[in-house]
């Protein structure tokens, strides 16, 4: 079974992803912060991870980006935002170094979730 690790600090939209997800038959692991995310991928070695940007910092997502391929871990990542609702701004990759797969403005509608997961598992595949 593919594992999907999920790290925000938001705990209601934690359970709605894993409620998606799991109905898609991924195992779903979580964190709520940057710290116990980066534990959970050296202990767990998720498949893909979906992280949101801001958590107890407003760039915790992106710190946790930076550190992971740092590190050289080049499992997925979708970056999930609500930047763009909180300052009416679109958060745009503009940093050759922050490397994520796929950003999504929270919140992300289940369709474009599973479908992007479901690429990004079929391309690390490959």
């Amino acid at each position: 079974m593919l594992k999907v690790l999920l790290v925000d600090d938001d705990p209601a939209m934690i359970e709605v992803s894993r409620i998606i997800l799991e109905k898609e038959g991924y195992e779903v692991i979580s964190a709520n912060d940057k710290d116990n995310g980066l534990r959970l991928v050296e202990e767990e070695r998720p498949d893909i991870m979906v992280l949101d940007v801001m958590m107890k910092e407003l760039d915790d997502g992106i710190v946790m980006v930076r550190e992971l391929r740092a590190r050289g871990v080049q499992t997925p990542i979708i970056m999930l935002t609500g930047l763009g609702k909180a300052t009416c701004m679109k958060f745009v990759d503009t940093d050759d170094q922050l490397q994520v797969n796929e950003y999504f403005e929270k919140p992300v509608e289940p369709q474009k979730l599973i479908a992007a997961v479901k690429k990004l598992i079929v391309k690390r595949e490959e």
